[in-house]
């Protein structure tokens, strides 16, 4: 098959979060399963040039139709770690993606929608005719909408779309001049509950509900989360426009690239190991205590990693680590907040605890630490209000690092309790909690804790039962190649 995906990321070359980590994974193992895949990217400024290979202009002349008239952009092409990949580069005094960061300005609706656009408008003017487009999140939304309503009539008939929903908060809401800019235009035919307005805000459109409605299938990143998105408050208001097009919705868990996570050969590690041989793991420890200069001591140490936001719990996040502290063990926290008031809390948390040698609070992004932290760490915490897929814990499960996680999206999908769980005792892998509140948080730390404390060879157990788990690509991309079947021959 000949897949598109067009996307707003792709890891490692433009990277927030994990849609990025999905694009490039994705494509990876569709590929190695002899399909043709091609990435559409924007061509940001603050890309990761470094990480594109034989970078050169594959397109000179794409004028988008925008407005009344049209912009004049450039397509480049190269290969992102092996994949092949196309970046719109639009030469306008709109600046679209010159901005120094991803995301984040007054005009992100109208610099995705015409990346949406010239994706397929180059698509168009080069004759490509791939049997499916997969696109990403509310930026791609417009996709289907455009490819339906404009392209298909003008001869890019073949493809068939697959949406990707990754994180429901987000969802693309906009003012009607988007109709005029894209040249869809009609008002009255798109802001219409049935298509593209949205549904708390009758005056405004909104992306992501445009990418459910004209989609041919949409999928979100874990069963559960599907089922989270259709029947609670997790679909922000996208709900009932899901539940009318429930026949074509289903939730895929994602993979995690076990070429880039893997403890055997992972070069960011200093010592390699396996499930058969733990002893370089401790060896890990004692390298991580040394980096943050934590004290030597018989103790586990709990980790998180990740983005503070409301998302992950940043309240449960700071109790666990007085709960730590409290309970004779140590805490390493690093990320870092895209909201200031958050990040100067953990920043001030940071100060105050800076001479306790038991605690390190890294309020940043250091992927190398990160690397040490998953291989060096006895435990890590998620304590998410809502997780819809989630690939902490899975990286985790395949450094043998215990997850002590809220059950929610992917991470109850993908982590079972070693005392509660329903699972054959020797298929639990980590422990879990309900309610998002300190006594759910701790009951599971403490379980956690005093199993490490007074069973190690029962904690060591339940290490291995985690790294026997396979969270690859290979399963998922086998279900994303049976929708592609199934859409295709529609």
């Amino acid at each position: 098959m000949h897949i598109v995906m067009i996307a707003s990321e792709c890891a490692p070359v433009s990277k927030v979060g994990g849609l990025a980590d999905v694009v490039s994974g994705l494509s990876r193992e569709l590929e190695l399963r002899g399909n043709l895949i091609e990435i559409i990217l924007p061509k940001y400024d603050c890309m990761r040039y470094d990480h594109i290979w034989g970078l050169h202009v594959a397109y000179h002349d794409l004028w988008v139709p925008w407005g009344n008239g049209a912009i004049h952009c450039s397509v480049w092409f190269g290969f992102v770690h092996g994949r092949k990949c196309f970046f719109i580069d639009p030469h306008s005094h709109d600046n679209f993606f010159n901005r120094d960061n991803y995301y984040g300005y007054p005009d992100d609706a109208m610099r995705f929608a015409f990346f949406s656009k010239a994706a397929l408008e180059f698509l168009y003017k080069t004759g490509k005719q791939p049997d499916i487009i997969h696109c990403h999140d509310w930026q791609t939304g417009l996709v289907p909408v455009l490819l339906y309503e404009i392209y298909e009539a003008q001869g890019l008939n073949h493809p068939r779309v697959c949406y990707s929903i990754h994180n429901f908060r987000f969802q693309g809401i906009t003012g009607t001049d988007i109709l005029s800019a894209t040249q869809l235009n009609r008002p009255e035919y798109y802001q219409h509950y049935d298509r593209l307005q949205d549904n708390t805000h009758p005056t405004a459109l909104n992306f992501m509900k445009a990418g459910i409605v004209y989609s041919n299938f949409i999928t979100t990143v874990s069963p559960t989360h599907a089922w989270e998105a259709l029947h609670t408050e997790q679909g922000y208001g996208l709900g009932d426009t899901l539940h009318i097009h429930k026949d074509k919705f289903a939730g895929i868990l994602n993979g995690l690239d076990y070429e880039v996570w893997n403890p055997e050969i992972d070069p960011l590690i200093p010592y390699h190991y396996n499930i058969d041989n733990l002893d370089n793991k401790y060896a890990n420890k004692e390298a991580l205590r040394d980096r943050l200069l934590l004290r030597k001591d018989f103790k586990p140490i709990i980790a998180f990693v990740g983005r503070l936001d409301v998302q992950k719990g940043v309240h449960l996040i700071r109790h666990a680590i007085f709960y730590t502290l409290q309970n004779g063990a140590q805490f390493i926290l690093l990320g870092n907040s895209p909201e200031s008031n958050i990040n100067n809390e953990f920043l001030q948390l940071k100060a105050e605890l800076n001479d306790n040698e038991d605690c390190h609070l890294e309020i940043g992004f250091d992927e190398e630490l990160a690397h040490l932290i998953y291989a060096g760490s006895d435990m890590i915490i998620m304590p998410s209000l809502y997780e819809p897929c989630g690939l902490t814990q899975l990286i985790a499960l395949r450094y043998g690092t215990v997850p002590i996680v809220r059950s929610v999206g992917g991470l109850a999908d993908t982590i079972f309790d070693r005392d509660f769980s329903d699972k054959p005792i020797t298929a639990r892998n980590g422990y879990v909690f309900h309610e998002a509140d300190y006594m759910g948080i701790e009951s599971a730390m403490q379980r956690a804790i005093g199993l490490w404390r007074d069973y190690p060879e029962h904690f060591q157990r339940l290490i291995k039962q985690g790294m026997q788990y396979n969270y690859s690509w290979h399963r998922s991309g086998q279900l994303y190649l049976d929708i592609y079947e199934k859409i295709r021959n529609k």
